[in-house]
């Protein structure tokens, strides 16, 4: 096994690197920016240096500042997390052109899924349905001619898009003009790629995604699949597996489908096929080729460690598991708890003065956060992820309230509110969900309602736990103790 992993990312997805890590008795490198010398995955790792300034693009985003820090402490091996590098092929061939292995899938593999257009041509050509669309569009006249062939309402979406952004809805021919030169403007912004296309827009589809683990062997499985429908602004926000709709014959049908996409295309590691289910039917959208922030409940319903098996892999392990060894076991659903407006879902900043995590059976709480802790206008806004397991989706649900309703986080505005008005919605509760979910059932109201009801039990609870203050002596004592780790640490490892 690996000695050493370099972690090239922060907050809560850092530290469960690094706990999968402790776990395989391999020691962990932090990185960490200028606005991050406070972090929590700063002092977890058995050693960490400054990556650079605040901005991702100084730091986490810096790919040849991370390479000498690897190189400089001897880690054998990068693990990307999500976000930042993760899907970045330039950074995996740098670390295979510098003798680093980048915990993740090749190079070429990261660039031929990047692209949405090339990624559609690969599952086309392995079988795997696609959503009805056109190649690359060359002008505005070519996009208004696929639109009327496909049909209204149609997405135009950028090639090298991600996380919602990029994606423009015409529902009639006077809106293509916009649509088209909005999702190229985007795609040049956010991804340097102004190629658009166009596919056929899903009202109300739900979005499934099936698990992957490949090793460098040729064996591949699948562990699955999660509903992510909940979402906003093309984001997932609840996440959970299995899914409502999907039967035990869907389920061994489209698993296999997206296990041949993944051989098709020599895909090794862990990965996440993401298809579209509208009327019955799958359609393949796009593939991740990294952890996803929602991989925890997959875990936690097949008790398989995707992370330790990344790095298992990674090191050229062979797969424990075959598709047969597979097993799922009850249900698990996933919150993401954000700073931010619970109705505008506009991002916040500022201290976390009170915090208290829920426990007990059935809860798992990732973050990398602690009280004292301060979200800063940086990065993304995630606190937390909120996991509950049942020993059906019932339970699962009765847990998640139990949960939200002892989840304190007090000094930042949260959307603590959002999550317990979906977990009361009587459609989440039947399972009756889909990408416009939100809108749909007007939760923006029950959300101002829960608010209000939900901040004086946050005053009471943050009095009782948090009114005691510390004597002098043990102030004194906290202080010195800080001091004294930060000095055998040292400076820049510290």
């Amino acid at each position: 096994m690996f000695s050493k992993i370099l972690v090239a990312n922060r907050g809560e997805i850092a530290v469960r690197v690094m706990r999968a890590c402790r776990e395989l008795n391999v020691k962990t490198v932090a990185i960490y920016s200028t606005a991050d010398k406070r972090s929590f995955h700063r002092v977890y790792a058995d050693e960490a240096y400054l990556v650079g300034g605040a901005e991702a693009k100084d730091s986490y985003l810096n790919i040849d500042r991370i390479i000498e820090i690897a190189k400089k402490c001897g880690a054998e091996a990068i693990h990307p997390g999500y976000g930042f590098l993760a899907e970045n092929a330039e950074f995996a061939r740098r670390c295979e052109e510098e003798g680093i292995k980048f915990i993740g899938p090749k190079p070429e593999v990261i660039e031929a899924m990047g692209s949405k257009l090339n990624a559609r041509k690969l599952m086309s050509e392995a079988g795997v349905p696609v959503v009805p669309g056109s190649p690359e569009l060359r002008s505005l006249d070519d996009a208004a001619k696929w639109a009327e062939k496909i049909g209204y309402p149609v997405a135009v979406k950028a090639s090298g898009g991600g996380g919602g952004i990029g994606i423009s809805i015409a529902w009639s021919e006077d809106e293509i003009e916009k649509a088209y030169n909005r999702s190229r403007t985007m795609g040049e912004k956010f991804f340097r790629d102004p190629a658009v296309y166009i596919e056929k827009y899903l009202p109300k589809p739900r979005h499934i995604e099936f698990q992957i683990l490949a090793d460098e062997h040729g064996n591949v499985i699948h562990l699955g699949e999660r509903d992510c429908s909940i979402q906003r602004r093309h984001q997932k926000v609840v996440e959970e597996a299995p899914s409502p709709v999907v039967s035990e014959e869907e389920r061994e049908r489209v698993g296999s489908i997206a296990v041949k996409g993944a051989k098709h295309i020599g895909y090794t590691n862990a990965g996440t096929m993401e298809f579209l289910y509208y009327d019955g039917e799958f359609y393949f959208l796009e593939m991740n080729t990294r952890i996803q922030v929602e991989h925890p409940v997959t875990e936690m319903i097949t008790g398989i460690d995707l992370v330790k098996y990344q790095i298992k892999i990674a090191y050229g392990e062979e797969l424990e598991h075959s598709q047969e060894d597979v097993e799922f076991r009850g249900h698990a659903i996933e919150c993401r708890i954000y700073a931010e407006d619970p109705v505008t879902f506009m991002p916040k900043t500022g201290m976390i003065v009170h915090y208290r995590s829920p426990g007990g059976i059935g809860v798992r709480v990732d973050s990398g956060v602690f009280m004292g802790c301060e979200i800063t206008p940086y990065y993304d806004p995630m606190i937390s992820k909120l996991i509950v397991w049942g020993n059906d989706r019932a339970e699962a649900v009765s847990r998640l309230r139990r949960a939200l309703h002892g989840y304190i986080i007090d000094g930042v505005e949260t959307n603590l509110p959002l999550h317990m008005a979906i977990a009361n919605d009587e459609a989440f509760v039947r399972g009756e969900t889909h990408t416009k979910f939100l809108e749909e059932r007007n939760i923006a109201e029950k959300v101002k309602q829960i608010a209000e009801d939900y901040a004086p039990l946050k005053k009471r609870m943050a009095e009782v736990f948090w009114t005691a203050e510390l004597t002098n002596e043990e102030l004194i004592a906290a202080t010195i103790a800080a001091l004294c780790y930060v000095k055998v640490r040292g400076e820049e490892s510290g």
